[in-house]
């Protein structure tokens, strides 16, 4: 995964493009190239490796998700937004460029996805294709990780339920981990019932992932995650771990964790990589 994306985040122009700004490379290869766990294109990866497919059009696919991820952190790091100053132990991309190049940053990286979506490594049929796009737009967009996002900004100081936590988080966090899953199947020209067997392995896991990171920002350091932690008790923001407590919360993840590996017994040991993932996922300390 870090050759492709290295390969895709280079400064020669493509076809139909007139340059690329150095300065604007440089902060996109900073969002994108310093550290992270990788976890969404792995998942995507896995997902078609579950059903035959291992060519570099799992990675490509892979690649394109991984560039909306390392956006959504550029912007969601803004002073506008969660306002962080370090990342993956580093320097927020507005603290080591500035404002105005990290949004631009964020914007090139988010349209690069759909350029990338759309190579013909992906998948050579079209159809397939554009059926990756739309639901990628959706899984990053209104109704997926960008409204998550808003309705994370609207809670912040204001009592929810758990229903809307929930909602919440399955947007923000988890609509791009559903996609790692079943674009990986759809990749592989999976059955469309193992299609949404992985989608349902995907939502599982994003709910699970969000409730480590909550637990997270409550019990781990800052030198453990790379980041600031407390922020969500600091800035009044609606957890599940603030509503249940910790050790609800640690259920929670448990049963989750149950749920996820018996979606995946049907496939036995083909599956056991993304078994370990969930496992990573639910017990993760950074």
């Amino acid at each position: 995964m870090e050759a492709v994306l290295e390969d895709l985040l280079t400064a020669d122009a493509s076809a139909g493009e007139t340059t690329r700004p150095e300065r604007l490379v440089e902060a996109m290869r900073y969002a994108s190239l310093g550290g992270g766990k990788r976890l969404r294109p792995v998942l995507v990866l896995e997902a078609a490796a579950l059903f035959g497919r291992t060519d570099d059009g799992a990675a490509v696919a892979g690649a394109a998700l991984e560039f909306i991820h390392c956006y959504s952190l550029v912007h969601d790091d803004l002073p506008a937004m969660d306002d962080d100053d370090l990342r993956r132990g580093q320097p927020t991309v507005h603290k080591a460029f500035d404002e105005a190049t990290a949004i631009l940053a964020g914007d090139a990286l988010l349209t690069l996805a759909f350029d990338v979506i759309a190579d013909e490594r992906v998948h050579a049929d079209a159809a397939v294709r554009l059926r990756l796009s739309r639901e990628l737009a959706r899984a990053a967009g209104i109704g997926g990780m960008a409204g998550g996002q808003m309705l994370d900004l609207e809670s912040e100081g204001r009592e929810r339920s758990e229903a809307e936590i929930r909602t919440l988080q399955a947007m923000k966090t988890g609509a791009l981990l559903r996609y790692a899953c079943r674009a990986g199947a759809i990749l592989a020209d999976a059955r469309e019932d193992d299609v949404e067997r992985l989608t349902r392995f995907g939502e599982i896991i994003g709910l699970a992932f969000q409730l480590a990171d909550d637990l997270l920002d409550v019990e781990a350091t800052p030198e453990m995650t790379g980041k600031a932690t407390g922020k969500d008790a600091e800035a009044g923001k609606a957890t599940l771990v603030g509503l249940l407590g910790i050790e609800a919360t640690r259920s929670e993840i448990s049963r989750l964790l149950t749920e996820a590996q018996e979606l995946l017994s049907p496939f036995g040991e083909k599956a056991q990589t993304l078994s370990a993932l969930a496992a990573f996922i639910a017990h993760r300390n950074h």
